[in-house]
């Protein structure tokens, strides 16, 4: 296949990684340092249980330099999709798959959606209905990733922890393009699996994301840290809780119990998570996309979320602070 990763820092890095590993034909869209460290000497992946692996791969400046893709993989922040949505153009055959590996509601979340708010934006991230209208929803293939990598220095990604890529087609058809990526992922050491019921994942992987990340940008704390402080984890299970029900209101009840996602998140082990990660670097924090799209959701079903209302406002002061000093804001 020809795979096109576009953003590819610490997960991007770990999906260039895996299909280069399996023989494919991949391409990379990168930006600065880290691209041009790439163009230099190739990405380099430092993976979790096997030698570390330079990968000499093609390095781009902009999507409009590659040609029509199997596979695009978008794997750059949310605040940063709708700039990109239209010039993916020329990338696309008619089987083109394009896979947002994101964090958060993804912009595309009632597309073909079988529920009344069918073919709706999230106002949170798409206003306008811009980026539902900039590409053709038949391209999206959902991925929902349980792991972490980190970029240690440009053109080098440490895989921290798990391996685990969910995907879907957003109508939960079991089609022919999931099984290719998924076949390629396997082969190149990743743990794919395939699901009809794509928007349930993003949901499973998101009551934890909403709860740790707000908290982690607040403390500066690592997952083990978070997990290891009793009066943290309680205001976690309290955001869960509500969030669970925000769910079940869009008839995605969360079949794990507190306790077992809980348990899912401490493999992550001492990782610095995605906000925590952003915070440091000056980057704008995901609360749009993590935070401000169920607090929508709650807000249109009538669900009282005092909990992340709280951690909302505070995440989201503590981004404008760091932004006013030359730091992340929040987007």
């Amino acid at each position: 296949m020809k795979v096109a990763v576009i953003g590819a820092g610490a997960i991007g890095g770990l999906v260039a990684g895996a299909f280069a590993e399996a023989g494919h034909d991949v391409s990379i869209v990168a930006r600065g340092a880290h691209l041009a460290a790439i163009q230099a000497s190739g990405l380099t992946v430092r993976w979790l249980d096997r030698d570390a692996r330079t990968y000499p791969l093609p390095g781009f400046a902009t999507p409009e330099a590659l040609g029509v893709q199997d596979a695009v993989f978008v794997t750059l922040k949310a605040y940063s999709i709708g700039p990109l949505l239209p010039r993916l153009a020329g990338m696309l055959g008619p089987e083109t798959a394009v896979v947002p590996a994101i964090n958060g509601l993804p912009w595309w979340y009632f597309a073909r959606h079988a529920g009344p708010y069918r073919d709706q934006p999230l106002r949170t991230l798409d206003p306008d209905g811009a980026m539902l209208g900039a590409l053709d929803p038949a391209h999206i293939v959902g991925c929902v990733v349980h792991g972490a990598a980190e970029v240690v220095e440009p053109g080098v990604v440490q895989h921290t922890s798990g391996r685990l890529f969910v995907l879907g087609e957003i109508d939960g058809a079991m089609t022919a393009r999931l099984d290719r990526l998924g076949d390629a992922m396997r082969r190149g050491g990743l743990e794919p699996r395939l699901t009809r019921t794509i928007r349930n994942e993003v949901w499973m992987k998101l009551i934890g994301n909403l709860s740790y990340n707000p908290v982690a940008a607040l403390t500066l704390s690592r997952m083990n840290e978070i997990n290891d402080d009793p009066a943290l984890i309680r205001m976690i299970r309290a955001q869960m809780h509500e969030a669970m029900a925000v769910a079940e209101a869009y008839g995605e009840p969360i079949t794990l119990s507190i306790d077992e996602r809980l348990a899912i998140a401490r493999k992550i082990g001492n990782s610095k998570i995605s906000m925590h990660q952003d915070l440091e670097r000056g980057r704008p924090l995901e609360i749009a996309a993590i935070v401000s799209t169920v607090l929508e959701l709650a807000g249109r079903a009538g669900i009282e979320t005092p909990m992340i209302d709280a951690v909302h406002a505070l995440a989201s002061a503590r981004a404008r602070v760091a932004a006013r000093s030359g730091g992340g804001g929040a987007s």
